[in-house]
């Protein structure tokens, strides 16, 4: 194992803190467990790791990743986005499939954004030509996340939004009961309100009898 790995792992181990630990679990509705290291503090120690990890190749980052998101405790799932984010220029297009298995594994609401965001998001603006094809497969998947995915990584795409696309994932997925999917609706559309409101008050007008609430409630909420 790298040095500057062993020794991240054994600064969490350091900075663990039960107390924390069980209110971060009790949080996450005990999905996974944690160190119990607070975001300011797990963003310090990442941040000494990334100036000093110095990778032979993109495999090893690749592998580096797929070790931290392979621990128990939630920090590492965390330490492996940011990991990857950190080096996602180095990747070709190939890496979809790591950012594809890291949403499909140690799944919750808080890793899927933050990979839709920092990962997803600068990905499908680097291979545009990828875009059409992997979100499409996401959306008619029977994976919760890769549907929350297909519909949220163009949130800050602004002018550049695809909305045939959106419309589409969107309308695909509205018949769901899922909350984590009306949930991404709502702020997808809320999302590309900021930049077209009037496309957006078009889109629920004319299908708000599919729409859940809850989606309705979060695409209006500033318009």
């Amino acid at each position: 194992m790298d040095s500057c790995v062993q020794n991240l792992i054994s600064d969490l181990q350091k900075n663990a803190n039960n107390n924390n630990a069980l209110k971060m679990a009790a949080y996450m509705k005990h999905h996974f467990v944690f160190f119990g290291i607070k975001t300011p503090k797990r963003r310090d120690l990442t941040k000494v790791f990334l100036k000093t990890y110095c990778p032979a190749s993109t495999q090893e980052i690749i592998e580096t990743a797929i070790f931290f998101w392979q621990m128990p405790q939630r920090e590492c799932h965390y330490i492996a986005i940011e990991l990857l984010q950190h080096h996602r220029k180095k990747f070709d297009c190939t890496i979809i499939e790591v950012y594809q298995n890291f949403t499909t594994t140690n799944s919750w609401w808080d890793s899927v954004d933050s990979i839709c965001s920092n990962l997803l998001d600068p990905y499908f603006k680097t291979y545009p030509s990828t875009t059409e094809s992997v979100t499409t497969a996401w959306n008619n998947s029977n994976n919760i996340w890769l549907q929350r995915n297909s519909i949220m990584f163009q949130k800050a795409f602004k002018t550049q939004t695809n909305t045939q696309l959106l419309e589409k994932f969107i309308l695909n997925c509205a018949p769901s009961k899922e909350f984590f999917i009306n949930k991404a609706i709502g702020w997808a559309l809320r999302s590309f309100a900021k930049t077209n409101p009037s496309w957006v008050l078009l889109f629920v007008e004319k299908n708000k009898a599919i729409l859940a609430p809850l989606s309705i409630k979060e695409a209006t909420k500033r318009l």
